[in-house]
């Protein structure tokens, strides 16, 4: 890897106005790129391989997030401030002060709710419901970030959200089977998601970390708890006894998901830093509809449906409606 200079050092967001929207627009489709990616790496591990156990990925993922920012930054080659500075702290072990490593707890609060109910939303629900309720999350994106920051939008950018919220009621529309529990669980999921989002975007701006930085404390506080909830729950028990443990194409695959993971939380964080946790949602809506298009090419199997093509048909006119508005700053 090449040592970058002190001036490469600084993480490129929101200081240079004069790049921002080439900038923010490289972000987005960098975290789409990604997201793809790992997709495809985490269904290969876990329909080719069959490996159950969702937890110890995640782990793993997190894991090694922090190995390689760990390592990175004892060598000084990343830093984890906006200022750029590589000066260590009195503490080795956080290599953050711990003033700025408690300011992030909701973020890691935030972050541990989101991924234990988005495992428990998956329960009781159809999957084609289950897409129409998660895409309301830039609905909660956008209450969340009038709450916490006093965000406003224009008429034209809510109006692209009402139209990709109605896609997602339309690919939705013949499975209107009511459950209150899981479709409660669901808006539960899109609320922490929502409060994750805008907690990156506060702290990107007053916390003085910058995105390698926000990444390590939220590793280094969810992953002691992450470890503790997948013992209890066994999974790492029974991992001893998976058959494909010692299998070289099974540890490669988890290897990629695994670095792949790292480029995937550090392209959220830096999205949502330097544009908006609403934009980080919208790119996540968008990012849905190139995983069906791809996964329908390279696997196949999805039944034709009008109502469901007309959905992700509507749900992408108004991501390129919302991208549309950002470029001209409307």
């Amino acid at each position: 890897m090449v040592l970058l200079s002190k001036k490469d050092q600084k993480l490129p967001i929101i200081d240079d106005h004069d790049n921002q929207k080439s900038m923010g627009m490289f972000a987005a489709i960098s975290y789409m790129l990604c997201a793809v990616l790992l997709i495809m790496f985490n269904k290969a591990a876990v329909s080719s391989y069959k490996f159950p156990y969702v937890n110890v990925i995640t782990l793993l993922q997190l894991i090694c997030s922090c190995f390689f920012l760990y390592v990175m930054r004892h060598r000084k080659i990343i830093s984890f401030t906006n200022d750029g500075s590589l000066r260590t702290t009195d503490n080795p072990i956080t290599l953050v002060p711990l003033k700025k490593l408690v300011q992030t707890l909701p973020l890691a609060v935030s972050y541990l709710l989101f991924m234990l109910v988005s495992m428990e939303s998956v329960r009781g629900i159809s999957v084609p419901m289950y897409t129409t309720l998660r895409r309301t999350t830039v609905a909660c994106t956008m209450v969340v970030e009038y709450l916490v920051a006093g965000e406003k939008y224009s008429l034209h950018v809510v109006a692209s959200v009402a139209i990709i919220i109605l896609g997602a009621f339309v690919a939705g529309a013949r499975d209107l089977s009511f459950d209150f529990y899981s479709y409660g669980v669901v808006l539960v999921s899109n609320l922490c998601t929502a409060i994750y989002l805008t907690s990156i975007a506060r702290l990107g701006q007053s916390s003085g970390l910058n995105t390698f930085g926000l990444m390590w404390c939220n590793g280094i506080i969810c992953g002691p708890i992450l470890l503790l909830w997948t013992y209890i729950q066994g999974d790492l028990q029974m991992l001893i006894s998976f058959p494909y443990l010692s299998s070289p194409g099974f540890q490669a695959v988890m290897l990629l998901s695994c670095v792949m993971a790292f480029f995937l939380n550090y392209t959220v964080f830096w999205n949502t830093a330097l544009n908006s946790a609403l934009t980080q949602t919208i790119c996540g809506n968008l990012k849905d509809v190139f995983t069906i298009g791809i996964g329908w090419l390279l696997f196949g199997g999805l039944p034709f449906d009008l109502f469901n093509i007309l959905g992700q048909g509507l749900g992408f006119i108004g991501s390129c409606m919302y991208a549309y508005c950002k470029l001209k700053g409307k």
